[in-house]
């Protein structure tokens, strides 16, 4: 038994570490795949919004599922793989249809504003707090988006590590204290004492009296 159980969750962890980088495969994909559109600055609160309340819709979500999951550090694994990328690809379509509506948002501008490569790599430059440099937002559209990524930046780190603490938690609760039932199993039994009969209250104490009479 030990064996396939042993195997049965190698299985799973093969294919939940499948199942999460497919997610992000296909997040990835589908932000290099789908065009930019030409959007005008009034828009930007407004894709910010729609972002962020995206981003929220998707995270509850995937914490409910880690709660109700049998193997909630496994689930946990996958909702990472799928908040982290929606994540950066937000911001990453935020920046790139804004560079597309004012090549001169970020310096160096460019004819064509930036490449979705370009724009995914200053979103995650500003994610991991590096900053090369190189891509400087120069308007005041483009400093807002900025300002609010570095923002929520700081609260994604705490929720995922809540996440990650949650997950363990509710494993941990789910397998049970073995010293809480070691310790039920060594208590004295309510029940009557071998050898002795059954609804029998216990033995009068002898009287001194009575015997030093006999003698």
């Amino acid at each position: 038994m030990p064996p396939d159980l042993s195997q049965f969750e190698r299985s799973r962890l093969v294919a939940t570490s499948l199942r999460a980088l497919l997610t992000a495969l296909v997040l990835l994909t589908a932000y290099f795949v789908i065009p930019a559109a030409n959007r005008p600055h009034e828009s930007v609160v407004l894709r910010l919004g729609v972002a962020l309340a995206l981003f929220v819709a998707v995270l509850l979500h995937e914490i409910r599922r880690i709660s109700s999951h049998d193997q909630p550090m496994l689930r946990a694994a996958v909702a990472l793989a799928t908040v982290l990328p929606l994540f950066l690809v937000l911001f990453s379509w935020i920046y790139l249809t804004l560079s597309k509506s004012d090549p001169t948002a970020f310096t160096p501008p460019t004819p064509n504003g930036l490449s979705h490569a370009g724009a995914l790599y200053f979103t995650v430059t500003v994610f991991s707090t590096v900053g090369f440099g190189d891509i400087v937002p120069k308007t005041d559209p483009a400093r807002l988006v900025v300002t609010v990524q570095m923002l929520a930046d700081l609260a994604i780190i705490a929720v995922v590590i809540r996440l990650i603490f949650g997950a363990v938690t509710r494993a941990e609760a789910r397998k049970g204290d073995p010293d809480s039932v070691r310790t039920a199993d060594a208590s004295p039994s309510a029940g009557p004492r071998a050898g002795s009969p059954t609804g029998a209250g216990p033995a009068p104490p002898s009287d001194p009296e009575a015997g030093a009479s006999v003698s």
